[in-house]
C-alpha cells in the first residue's frame, strides 16, 4: 500500500482551516478538481461534514467518488475513494492548534488494484506528492491572505 504525509503550518485558526475541507472547497485550492457534485442530500452547510456525506468528483487526470468516513468537527475528517484502478483508498486531514495557527497533516494510502496501475505507480505517486504539495501551499496562501 503507497502512504503520502504531508503536514504545513497554517497561520489560521483551526475553524478556518476545517471550513476549506468540505469537498465543494476543495475546487478553490485543491490542484486538479474540476467539478464537485454532491451525492448525499445536503440541506445546510453541516451537511457537507456528517459521516456518510457522499460526492462525485472529476479532476484534470481521474473521476472519483467519495464518502466521509470519519469526523472530528475542527480535528479530523476522513474520506474513502473509489477511483478506477485503485483500492483500499483513503484521506485523511488532521488539525492540530498550534501557536502560530493550525498545523493541518494530509494522508492518503492507496493500494493499486490492476497490473497497469502498479507499473505506473511510482510516477503516479510522484505526480500525487508533488500535486498535494502545490494544493497545500495554496490552502495556505488563501487562508492567510
Amino acid at each position: 500500500m503507497a502512504r503520502l504525509e504531508k503536514s504545513i503550518v497554517i497561520k489560521a485558526s483551526p475553524e478556518k482551516v476545517w471550513e476549506m475541507l468540505a469537498q465543494d472547497r476543495h475546487l478553490e485550492w485543491f490542484g486538479g478538481y474540476k467539478s464537485v457534485e454532491y451525492t448525499s442530500e445536503v440541506r445546510n452547510p453541516e451537511d457537507k461534514y456528517r459521516v456518510g456525506a457522499s460526492a462525485h468528483i472529476i479532476a484534470s487526470h481521474d473521476k472519483f467518488d467519495t464518502k466521509i468516513t470519519e469526523i472530528v468537527k475542527n480535528e479530523k475528517i476522513a474520506y474513502s475513494i473509489q477511483a478506477k484502478g485503485t483500492r483500499n483508498t483513503t484521506q485523511t486531514y488532521t488539525l492540530k492548534p498550534t501557536e502560530a495557527g493550525t498545523e493541518l497533516t494530509f494522508l492518503m494510502e492507496y493500494e493499486a488494484s490492476n497490473l497497469i496501475i502498479r507499473m505506473l505507480d511510482k510516477l503516479l505517486w510522484k505526480m500525487i506528492e508533488k500535486e498535494t504539495d502545490k494544493s497545500l501551499e495554496n490552502l495556505k496562501s488563501i487562508l492567510e491572505k
